[in-house]
């Protein structure tokens, strides 16, 4: 039997299924960044994709998670990207 990877996401500290988390990732380039294929290089993180946890997110846990100093613009950013894709996500399966 295949051991099934599990990730903690950021908001609610809950430990899921890593293909049921959405990715963001810290790039190269040091910018925050939604990674749906979860391939990106650069260091990751997870969110449960429900808009609770994407509103708990937080500049603290965010510069926890990256290594790095996240100002309150670059949390509001990624919040943006990650409403975008989940509401992206949410029309696909509609259709």
């Amino acid at each position: 039997m295949k051991k099934v990877p599990i990730r903690m996401c950021l908001s609610c500290r809950e430990r899921k299924e890593k293909k049921s988390l959405v990715r963001v990732v810290r790039t190269l380039q040091g910018t925050l960044e939604v990674d749906p294929t979860g391939k990106r290089a650069g260091r990751g993180a997870y969110v449960c994709p429900v808009p609770e946890c994407v509103e708990r997110l937080d500049r603290k846990s965010l510069s926890f998670a990256f290594r790095m100093e996240v100002s309150e613009k670059e949390a509001l950013s990624l919040k943006e990207a990650l409403r975008a894709y989940l509401g992206g996500q949410a029309k696909e399966v509609r259709h």
